[in-house]
């Protein structure tokens, strides 16, 4: 079954359901939103356009069959066509020591580009996309799809490789969270 209600028109009326309703303000939405506590990540790519990457915390798994998560990228950010060039990514999950690197590639202190990797040991996994060493959890993906919605590209990936889980994981530290605008950490159990 397929489903969309994306008019161009707001004022078109899909199918079914009807018009849609306004959205409330995005300052309200962002206000909401922060007050939902998100593990922290860095999302990575590398290939033909270059290695480049951005800290997030919109990931969510899609499907487990064919392993799916999605990734969102604000649309104004320049590094939108290394990762459509490139049509690969990792999501790695970040542990709390690993804040300094978060700060990085979310943009503060004004390193960007390749730069952003002389922050942190990197390596790589089928991909070629960076993951991060400490990572409690990195996802190796090919970019299958990117969908503008609103003020973000949703970049859909199909997994093909894991790392940070099994034997010799490191579930000790816990992970680095956001929320309220500011970070905090996971307990360890």
């Amino acid at each position: 079954m397929t489903f969309s209600r994306r008019p161009t028109d707001p004022d078109e009326a899909p199918e079914a359901g009807g018009p849609l309703r306004p959205a409330v303000p995005g300052q309200a939405f962002r206000d909401a939103i922060a007050r939902v506590p998100s593990a922290v990540h860095i999302i990575t790519t590398a290939g033909p356009a270059g290695r480049r990457g951005f800290t997030a915390t919109a990931f969510a798994s899609v499907s487990d069959d064919p392993a799916t998560i999605l990734v969102c990228l604000n649309l104004k950010s320049s590094q939108n066509e290394a990762f459509r060039r490139n049509a690969v990514f990792a999501v790695n999950m970040l542990p709390p020591a690993a804040q300094p690197v978060a700060d990085v590639f979310a943009g503060r202190g004004g390193v960007v580009g390749e730069a952003r990797f002389e922050h942190g040991v990197w390596s790589s996994l089928v991909t070629g996309s960076p993951i991060l060493d400490g990572a409690p959890m990195a996802l190796d993906c090919d970019l299958v799809d990117s969908v503008e919605m609103g003020t973000h590209a949703v970049m859909f990936g199909r997994v093909v490789a894991v790392s940070g889980i099994g034997p010799g994981a490191r579930e000790d530290e816990g992970v680095l969270i956001y929320r309220d605008r500011h970070y905090d950490k996971t307990r360890a159990p």
